[in-house]
C-alpha cells in the first residue's frame, strides 16, 4: 500500500511539473506570437453550436502603440486601476470584492486584475473550481514574470470580448461605433471600456454604460459629452 501511495505521489508530482512546463512554454510563446484564438472564443463557438448556430469570430489585431492612450487609460480605470502597480494580483481589491459579495450573499464583484482576466480568456473555462483558480493563479504569475505590462495590456485589449463573436478593441469599435479603434473619441473609448464586464448584456448607449462612461471620462481626461440615452 505504501509503495502504491508513493507511486501515486510521484505521478502527481510529475504531472504538476509537466503542467508548469506547458504553462511556461505557452506564455513564453506570447512574447513573439499574437494569439488569434482563445479558450473564450472557442467556448462561445461551442455555445452557439449547441443551439444550432454557427458563430463567426471577428478579431483584428492592433498594436498597443496604435491604440489611443485614452482607450488604454479608460480600460485600466474601469477594470484594474492598479494595473501598473501590482504583480498580477490586487489583494486589496480581492478583499473588497469578498466583503461585498459576502454582504450581498451573491457575487457582485470579481476583483480580478487585467492579468487574471487575460489568463482566463486565453486558457481557461468559466467553470468555478479550486483547480481552475489554482491554474489561473499559476498562469497569472507566469504572465507577469515573462511578459511586460505593455505586452499584457496589448494581449488583453486584443482578446477581450465586446459582443457576440466580437473580440478585441478594433472589432469592438467597428461593431459599436462603425470606425477603427484608432479614431475613437474620449466618450466612445469610455463607453467601450464600460461594457467589458458584460458585453453581451450591456448596450453601448444604455443608461448604465452612459453613467459609467461619464465617470471614466472624469478619471481619464475630464468631462465627456453624454447624449440622451435609452432607459
Amino acid at each position: 500500500m505504501k509503495r502504491i501511495a508513493k507511486t501515486v505521489s510521484w505521478i502527481a508530482a510529475l504531472c504538476l511539473v509537466a503542467a508548469l512546463l506547458v504553462t511556461v512554454a505557452q506564455v513564453a510563446l506570447l512574447t513573439i506570437h499574437n494569439p488569434h484564438t482563445t479558450a473564450w472564443m472557442r467556448l462561445r463557438a461551442r455555445q452557439a453550436r449547441a443551439v444550432g448556430r454557427e458563430l463567426a469570430i471577428r478579431q483584428t489585431w492592433i498594436p498597443l502603440r496604435e491604440i489611443p492612450r485614452t482607450l488604454q487609460k479608460a480600460v485600466i480605470a474601469a477594470e484594474d486601476e492598479k494595473f501598473y502597480e501590482h504583480h498580477g494580483f490586487d489583494w486589496e481589491a480581492l478583499k473588497e470584492a469578498y466583503t461585498l459579495n459576502d454582504e450581498k450573499e451573491r457575487i457582485k464583484r470579481g476583483g480580478s486584475t487585467i492579468t487574471q482576466q487575460l489568463a482566463k480568456n486565453l486558457y481557461l473555462s468559466p467553470r468555478r473550481s479550486y483547480v481552475r483558480k489554482v491554474r489561473e493563479a499559476i498562469i497569472t504569475a507566469t504572465l507577469e514574470l515573462l511578459l511586460s505590462k505593455e505586452r499584457i495590456l496589448e494581449l488583453y485589449l486584443n482578446c477581450i470580448e465586446f459582443g457576440p463573436g466580437v473580440f478585441g478593441v478594433e472589432e469592438g469599435s467597428r461593431c459599436h461605433f462603425g470606425l477603427s479603434a484608432r479614431r475613437l473619441s474620449l466618450d466612445q473609448s469610455c463607453r467601450l471600456a464600460a461594457i467589458i464586464p458584460a458585453p453581451l448584456r450591456y448596450r453601448v448607449n444604455g443608461s448604465y454604460v452612459s453613467r459609467r462612461a461619464a465617470m471614466l471620462a472624469q478619471i481619464v481626461g475630464g468631462p465627456a459629452a453624454v447624449p440622451p440615452t435609452e432607459p
